[in-house]
């Protein structure tokens, strides 16, 4: 059973807070703080900072969204967390920047099937999760519907929760606005392997053929250094141009992929359209070992380009060895997001649908914040989102950075959640806010889930739910250390969950899940 929410925005900011707690149940809940002590394995230290990159209040109440205005940043962590550990007692809240980004997954399977099981420390669950399609209800405009639904597991009290976020479907391609794309290609030695810029070549040769008439494409490389081969140029009347350069794409030596970021958007710059959607495509291994190779550092020196003129930055990973760390930091830091190519139907899938299809944003710096009862909620954690957590205080401060979402994308969370024995009522409410991609006005909608709508299993419930958890689950095992057992409540082993993915995929015959289920296959084999 699902329940969601839909609003219509037609310019004006509406506001929906999550459910307010009664004020018998404030006075509770501040009054709590030893029964609720035992939601964290630490102890009561009310102080402290959660490990799992949440900001403690420390007030010893159950912790409402911000209100309505800005906040200031809260204090955080140093480190990268990690979304196994739990989040203690007082806090309630859940707060993430979104994330549509899927290489992660990509690059799992390319892993999986030269015979190698992936570094852990590239499995980011929420990108496995975000790469199969979901059949949420859409908005009929700009904006997001919020649906929320889960179903119990297999181990006493423990639930998964899935919070599915849907922006409208994509205009075809006719009807959307016009694009500046600014091709930063990886023309470094390491790309000469088959299936890098060979890939790159023959799909930005495909793309060229399907752009519009109004739209642009620029073409920067970068080696030992950056060269802007073709400025800013319209494709009417000029696709043999464009296809002079991209067939031109040669590999040469080193990798200075800070200069080659810094001349694509400099070249962006100079080639920036009004109206249009401006963005930089990265093509690269990401394998960087000359000039500057630091993520943060490279995206400071074209910050102005970055903020000021809305440029947004969208990486294409390729190779069998691939930066994965230093481009997803550049992608999360950059305003956008990363995919992963192996094979030419995955490129001309990136390159010739998802590109064209997805140009323009519907939401900037979009948040969700899910702040779960705790009648009802004993504990719960974030599946993923290492990267991409906000201090609760932050939800509502626009000043901090989001996620960029274009049309026909849908965005999901999943948390694992421990209920209380009997549990019945109000489970939790989800936010997200986003602001206006042209006017930069804040728009909010809302979702709600009720301890009585979740289903009995997993393995039974709604297609997509059960697709959400393979997908959890495979990750979850992959970033364990013996790879058999996942950490997630309820995981079954590799085999057994190969078995359940078999059964959605004879189920929905689709070829997504199909590949899902010979990942997993793959991985039970090699662990």
């Amino acid at each position: 059973m699902k329940w969601h929410t839909t609003t219509k925005h037609h310019g004006t900011t509406k506001r929906h807070g999550a459910r307010r707690l009664s004020g018998a149940l404030l006075a509770l809940a501040a009054a709590s703080g030893l029964l609720l002590t035992g939601c964290s394995a630490g102890g009561g230290n009310e102080n402290a900072t959660a490990d799992n990159g949440y900001d403690r209040k420390g007030n010893g109440s159950a912790q409402l969204p911000a209100p309505d205005g800005p906040r200031g940043p809260g204090e955080r962590r140093e480190g990268e967390q990690d979304s196994r550990d739990l989040a203690p007692a007082p806090d309630y809240l859940s707060t993430f920047a979104l994330d549509v980004d899927t290489a992660s997954y990509g690059y799992a399977r390319r892993t999986l099937a030269e015979g190698r099981l992936p570094d852990p420390s590239t499995v980011r669950p929420e990108e496995f999760v975000n790469s199969f399609r979901q059949d949420y209800e859409r908005p009929d405009g700009d904006g997001f519907t919020v649906t929320l639904d889960g179903a119990r597991t297999d181990e006493d009290d423990w639930s998964l929760v899935r919070v599915g976020l849907a922006t409208r479907p994509a205009e075809p391609s006719g009807e959307r606005p016009p694009a500046a794309l600014t091709f930063v290609v990886d023309i470094s030695g390491s790309m000469a392997e088959p299936g890098r810029l060979d890939l790159a070549r023959q799909s930005l040769g495909t793309m060229t053929d399907r752009l519009r008439d109004e739209d642009s494409v620029a073409i920067v490389t970068f080696s030992d250094e950056a060269e802007t081969v073709l400025p800013m140029t319209r494709l009417d009347g000029n696709r043999g141009e464009i296809h002079d350069a991209v067939d031109s794409l040669e590999p040469a030596r080193s990798t200075n992929l800070g200069a080659g970021v810094e001349t694509g958007y400099e070249t962006a710059v100079d080639g920036l359209r009004e109206g249009a959607t401006n963005r930089v495509v990265l093509v690269s291994d990401a394998l960087a070992n000359t000039g500057e190779t630091d993520a943060d550092a490279i995206l400071e020196r074209i910050s102005t380009s970055r903020r000021e003129h809305g440029i947004t930055l969208f990486g294409v990973g390729v190779g069998s060895d691939y930066g994965d760390a230093l481009m997803e930091r550049l992608a999360d830091k950059g305003d956008g997001h990363t995919v992963y190519v192996s094979d030419e139907e995955e490129a001309r899938e990136v390159f010739c649908e998802q590109l064209p299809r997805n140009i323009e944003l519907t939401a900037r710096d979009a948040k969700a914040q899910v702040a779960f009862d705790p009648r009802t909620v004993a504990e719960f954690r974030l599946v993923g989102y290492d990267n991409r957590r906000v201090a609760d205080e932050d939800f509502r401060d626009d000043d901090v950075d989001g996620g960029e979402v274009g049309p026909g994308h849908t965005v999901t969370a999943l948390y694992a959640v421990r209920t209380r024995p009997g549990a019945d009522g109000h489970l939790a409410t989800a936010t997200v806010r986003w602001l206006d991609p042209d006017t930069r006005a804040p728009h909010e909608e809302t979702g709600d889930l009720e301890a009585d709508a979740l289903d009995d299993s997993v393995w039974t419930a709604d297609r997509g739910l059960t697709l959400t958890a393979t997908a959890a689950y495979f990750a979850d095992a992959l970033r364990s250390t013996d790879h058999r057992h996942s950490a997630l409540p309820g995981a079954p082993g590799l085999g057994e969950l190969a078995d359940h993915a078999a059964d959605l995929s004879s189920r929905t015959e689709d070829k997504a899940v199909r590949d899902l289920t010979q990942a997993i296959r793959d991985a039970n084999r090699l662990a």
